[in-house]
């Protein structure tokens, strides 16, 4: 009987972790929890919550102007993320939304969202788009997305998206499954990581000459995500 006992624990804490490891964000235990940006309280897997009789439709609510087109960088792209950092009421809900902007020939570069799944409609333009899958395969998804087109990058997979058009800007809508999806750019984070990654890790990891990866990391590495 104890055998039996102790096997049912075992299955209940083993199918507990296995829930926890599918999820994205932990589920709400309440209706909401807003974010209280001011609390002093220690941030553990998200925002210490207001008081919900502090909370107004406010809270909920962001003039974040998603229709207006944002200006674009040196890689030709802009992500607006309005996650629970800028809509307080995101906060424990699981979810978040971008504005991606291409300019012609512009790219979001290869990223991963250490924390989200993403899914992407084409609003304006054409998009040329695709993930790669994790060792041993890294097997490339790739397709021509065209305006009203629907396109999923799996959580933590590298993906990227490219204006194939020289002449048009593209434009594009993201939902991700977390209130705080993270982004890191591969590039950004291999050779422009603060401190500097041994340029003789690097050389040796892509099979080039050191001077290549002093000429890599002398660049500078811009930031599209705001």
């Amino acid at each position: 009987m104890a055998s039996s006992s102790s096997f049912m624990l075992m299955a209940t804490l083993l199918a507990l972790a296995s829930w926890q490891g599918m999820a994205s964000d932990p589920s709400p235990l309440q209706d909401f929890c807003v974010a209280d940006m001011h609390s002093p309280a220690v941030r553990v897997n998200g925002f210490p919550c207001l008081n919900p009789m502090d909370v107004n439709a406010d809270h909920f609510f962001k003039a974040a102007m998603l229709d207006t087109p944002r200006k674009t960088n040196k890689v030709g792209s802009n992500v607006t993320l309005i996650s629970a950092v800028q809509l307080p009421g995101l906060n424990t809900l699981g979810i978040s939304i971008a504005r991606i902007d291409y300019a012609p020939l512009g790219q979001n570069p290869p990223h991963t969202h250490p924390r989200a799944t993403e899914i992407l409609t084409v609003l304006e333009g054409t998009l040329y788009v695709g993930f790669v899958t994790s060792n041993r395969d890294n097997k490339l998804f790739s397709k021509v997305l065209n305006k009203g087109d629907v396109f999923v990058f799996p959580v933590g997979l590298i993906h990227f998206q490219f204006n194939p058009n020289p002449y048009k800007p593209a434009v594009a809508i993201a939902a991700l499954s977390s209130q705080n999806p993270g982004a890191i750019t591969i590039a950004n984070a291999v050779f422009g990581s603060k401190p500097p990654i041994s340029d003789e890790v690097l050389a040796k990891a892509f099979q080039v000459e050191k001077g290549t990866i002093d000429w890599l990391q002398a660049q500078f590495w811009e930031n599209n995500h705001n």
